[in-house]
């Protein structure tokens, strides 16, 4: 009887301000979202001078990497790994690699790290899988992952594991959110990236699993640079996963719900290409839920007359990357111009 749960589910049935209406037309509809996007991330903020610092240089067999630090904000540094591969082309396409809820951009890589960390585990490394594609990548630390972890710990002994909630919550009372840092760093990573010649300005693809899936959408949204966006287990009815199952305080951005469905935002990708990848037995973002989002990206993209450019792939299997199902939709939605 006292509980919020009633008034909650009511407003979160409500239709929200800015949904898309195909009615109505398309490029104000996205201008205004994009506005309003930007506002409730908190990403109206000032790009400084990159600073670009390559840490180190490592030499393999099939590509070069570069370990790189740069100037994302003033007092705030990114940091990634930018790997070339060895193939004697001109220009390489880029995939930008999103590291999720793990112990840092190692995973990836490829690479073991922590007690615990298994690389191979739920097709993670999924920067190995772009280079093997024969495509340039940059694996980005995100915020709250890794080495970018907050120094303010709950539990010091936590073995390299996420600390989002501080970052989160103290960003909250600056009117930002670890959310929008993360889109914000994507953007300026791939002005990184973009100082490198041997990378393709035209070919950008960004991709990623549960939390860099999700980040890999929203980024998706404001950066018109980001040709392919593939999110993976990160696409979901707000009803039917963060409203309903506990999840990490970096996917809450507030009022986005008065605003949008999460399928609205696919407004602001059209008509760049979009494959969303999902696990039919994931717990968090529950299957029926992508499901009834991707029905809202699909009405979208059909307005904009590009249904073809947008696409679904189910996976056999929980909340993790699904690299054949997912590379395999890559080829064929692109029709292999990343390949060229």
């Amino acid at each position: 009887m006292y509980s919020p749960d009633y008034i909650q589910k009511k407003l979160l049935a409500n239709k929200p301000r800015l949904a898309f209406d195909s009615s109505k037309d398309f490029k104000a509809q996205q201008t205004a979202m994009r506005e309003k996007l930007r506002e409730l991330l908190g990403v109206e903020r000032e790009k400084v001078d990159l600073n670009l610092v390559v840490e180190e240089t490592t030499e393999t067999e099939k590509y070069t990497e570069y370990r790189i630090n740069y100037d994302v904000e003033e007092n705030c540094k990114g940091l990634a790994r930018l790997c070339i591969p060895k193939l004697n082309k001109e220009k390489y396409p880029l995939v930008v690699v999103l590291s999720g809820h793990g112990t840092g951009m190692h995973i990836q890589m490829g690479e073991n790290k922590y007690q615990g960390d298994n690389a191979k585990e739920g097709d993670r490394d999924i920067a190995i899988q772009a280079l093997e594609k024969g495509f340039a990548t940059i694996c980005l630390e995100q915020r709250g992952f890794g080495e970018r972890r907050t120094k303010i710990a709950w539990n010091q002994n936590d073995n390299g594991k996420p600390r989002c909630a501080p970052t989160a919550m103290i960003n909250l009372l600056l009117g930002r959110t670890l959310l929008g840092d993360r889109v914000w760093d994507i953007s300026v990573g791939i002005d990184a990236a973009l100082t490198f010649p041997q990378i393709d300005a035209t070919r950008i693809a960004c991709t990623g699993n549960s939390g860099g899936g999700t980040a890999t959408y929203y980024a998706a949204c404001l950066d018109e640079r980001i040709t392919v966006a593939m999110p993976s287990c990160g696409i979901c009815t707000y009803e039917e996963s963060i409203a309903n199952v506990p999840h990490c305080t970096c996917n809450y951005v507030p009022g986005i719900a008065k605003y949008f469905r999460m399928g609205d935002l696919a407004a602001m990708i059209a008509p760049r290409k979009l494959v969303v990848v999902n696990g039919r037995e994931d717990k968090i973002f529950l299957h029926e839920g992508v499901v009834k989002t991707f029905e809202v990206i699909k009405e979208i993209y059909k307005s904009a007359g590009v249904e073809q450019n947008c696409s679904m792939v189910t996976g056999e299997g929980g909340h993790r990357y699904f690299k054949d199902v997912a590379w395999n939709e890559f080829d064929r939605i692109t029709n292999k111009e990343f390949e060229k």
